[in-house]
């Protein structure tokens, strides 16, 4: 479990130093935070999250404000576990057995919904609640952070290029900062969340085969 989070933790930093050095307005900060998280539990996917932030603020130095951010990564593993919980059967990357099926949540969540929708239409929920998530939890840390260090105020990523141009002065900052970055993470974490299961899967559909 511990080498399975650290590599976890490895990949995530990789891809978003990726993106960085490719140009991409996009994070994905949080694929194998999400594969974690399925895989072995809340637990290890918060450690997941966590250390990715941490280390990779440590190395590339973007000042301590930047750990702030460390609450969004482990926020990620929360609401993948939270969907896990009500959605086990259309998130489940191991066979379900008996007592999981006929479990009282399952029943009364997961069965019903199954009926309404496949596995394609959780994710996309999945991705919007994180994409609410990430936008409001990261929207409130940006905003607590030009608030105790103004010149912050001047940093120009890609969501404060969109702050700049979708509103004026008289828009309260912490509206800004949230509304911003809702078209970037509605792409990020639909991205995130169908590669973070894309992943889980392969590495469980591996796990069975290596134990058969």
């Amino acid at each position: 479990m511990l080498l399975f989070c650290l590599a976890g933790v490895f990949l995530n930093i990789l891809i978003t130093r990726l993106c960085f050095n490719a140009g991409l307005p996009l994070f994905l900060d949080t694929i194998l935070t999400i594969t974690v998280t399925l895989i072995c539990g809340l637990p290890w996917g918060m450690l997941c999250g966590a250390l990715t932030n941490v280390i990779y603020h440590s190395i590339f130095g973007y000042g301590w404000e930047a750990y702030l951010f460390t609450l969004c990564n482990i926020a990620t593993a929360v609401v993948t576990w939270l969907f896990m919980r009500f959605f086990t059967r259309e998130l489940a990357v191991y066979k379900l057995d008996d007592t999981q099926q006929k479990s009282p949540l399952f029943s009364a969540k997961s069965n019903f919904l199954s009926a309404l929708m496949d596995r394609i239409i959780i994710l996309i929920l999945f991705s919007f609640a994180l994409c609410l998530t990430m936008s409001i939890l990261g929207g409130l840390i940006a905003t607590f952070i030009i608030i105790i260090n103004s010149s912050y105020t001047e940093v120009k990523g890609i969501t404060g290029v969109l702050s700049a141009t979708m509103f004026d002065h008289n828009v309260p900052l912490v509206i800004k900062e949230i509304i911003s970055r809702i078209p970037i993470n509605i792409i990020d974490r639909l991205i995130s969340v169908f590669a973070g299961f894309g992943i889980a899967k392969l590495i469980a559909a591996k796990r069975a085969d290596i134990g058969k």
